[in-house]
């Protein structure tokens, strides 16, 4: 599956007074369909992407379906295959945070909704990067509760896991073919010193503390007790053993420059760039989960060089086929994003309106030179990795068959 996305973080900031919309930001509610034409001329047929959540979802069981209405219309039109992002980093006002016990339940119903009216929809990403969700607003201090401490970060992730096990449960009660496409960082730390290396393997522990919850995997002991320590229950804890869903998901993750840390003798980590690389990270995760993987998000700022983009994209693609060569079911590629974003310079932490260049196309819509090399890519190598290996159990041709909603 060669794929895009759409994006659509909606972290609040500055105390919660500041709602970041990419959407808004990029221009897709005024372009979206220029957006899906740019789709078109990749030869993309999959993509990740969802309605804005924080209008979308207006109270208990009240939606306003109207942009995700005429958006999923007209990409069910153009059999655009979506794989449906419904929680990208933020919440609606009326649910506060990721603190907030309530959010669970209120999304899973959320989720069995947006099933329900578009039915023909089969691939989802329930919660988006869970792990960094959780990380940036409950130990970092950036984005929604701005917390900072172990018990806001894990309270923030038990609630974000449990919010992406309910909803799959509420999808497959409407899909009971439906596939999860889990889109998670996978991270690496490395020890830059001895007096690090205890640093290192706490934190290359706890990369997979949300991935172990959604799939009912047993942490090991350290992060049972970091987990106990600081806020979830054995009863919470067991309710992700007892819910796992790992038979439909696929494990999707993320690599970019940022993934793997140069950790520092009193904790403190940095960047490190490529020193792995994406081939070896993604064999720890799968020797981890066993399932198949899908490469779901990458991408990097256009230097000045003009080639660096380029570059990267080759990378990623030459990682990806040495993972699939090497043994571990590979079903999918995505450069992340269309077009370009704004103010991830900073990570969302500002609103600066400052553009970000790592879409395939910029923002007037006018192709980059990786989106050429993306296309390039795809019609070389569509045929000898075709569409069809993946195992989807509805043809595109029921993409015609199920009704559409009304508005």
């Amino acid at each position: 599956m060669f794929a895009t996305g759409i994006e659509n973080s909606i972290p609040k900031i500055d105390g919660g007074r500041v709602r970041v919309d990419q959407m808004e930001s990029c221009g897709h509610y005024k372009y979206f369909d220029r957006d899906f034409d740019c789709v078109e001329e990749l030869g993309i047929r999959f993509l990740r992407y969802g309605p804005p959540l924080h209008t979308t979802l207006l109270g208990p069981g009240q939606y306003d379906w109207t942009f995700a209405d005429l958006s999923f219309r007209e990409l069910r039109r153009r059999r655009i295959i979506p794989i449906v992002d419904l929680c990208h980093f933020g919440v609606p006002d009326w649910l506060g945070d990721f603190q907030n016990p309530d959010f669970p339940e209120q999304f899973a119903r959320y989720a069995g909704a947006f099933a329900r009216r578009f039915s023909w929809v089969q691939m989802y990403t329930p919660v988006n990067e869970m792990f960094i969700c959780a990380q940036f607003s409950g130990l970092y201090g950036w984005w929604n509760e701005e917390g900072k401490s172990d018990a806001t970060f894990v309270t923030a992730l038990k609630h974000i896991v449990k919010a992406n096990v309910l909803a799959m449960g509420e999808i497959i009660r409407v899909r009971p073919d439906a596939i999860f496409i889990q889109s998670e960082s996978s991270e690496y730390f490395h020890a830059e010193c001895p007096a690090a290396i205890r640093h290192a393997e706490i934190e290359n522990a706890r990369r997979f503390l949300s991935l172990d919850l959604n799939y009912g995997h047993r942490v090991d002991s350290a992060m049972y007790e970091y987990l106990m320590d600081n806020g979830m229950t054995r009863e919470e804890y067991h309710f992700f053993l007892r819910n796992s869903l790992r038979h439909h998901c696929i494990l999707g993750n993320d690599y970019y420059w940022t993934n793997e840390h140069r950790v520092s003798a009193d904790g403190s980590h940095r960047a490190s760039g490529e020193i792995f690389g994406y081939s070896e990270i993604t064999r720890q995760y799968h020797d981890r989960y066993r399932l198949p993987v899908m490469h779901t998000e990458t991408n990097l700022i256009e230097g000045p060089r003009g080639d660096e983009a380029v570059n990267w994209l080759w990378k990623q693609w030459a990682n990806v086929l040495r993972v699939r060569n090497d043994g571990v079911p590979t079903v999918g590629f995505t450069w992340y994003s269309l077009t370009d974003q704004v103010d991830w310079d900073t990570a969302l932490r500002q609103k600066n309106d400052r553009i970000h260049p790592v879409g395939l196309f910029d923002l007037n819509r006018d192709i980059r030179p990786v989106g050429r090399s993306f296309k390039k890519l795809i019609a070389d190598w569509r045929d000898v990795l075709p569409t069809q290996s993946v195992c989807l159990s509805v043809p595109l041709a029921a993409l015609d068959e199920a009704p559409l909603p009304a508005h």
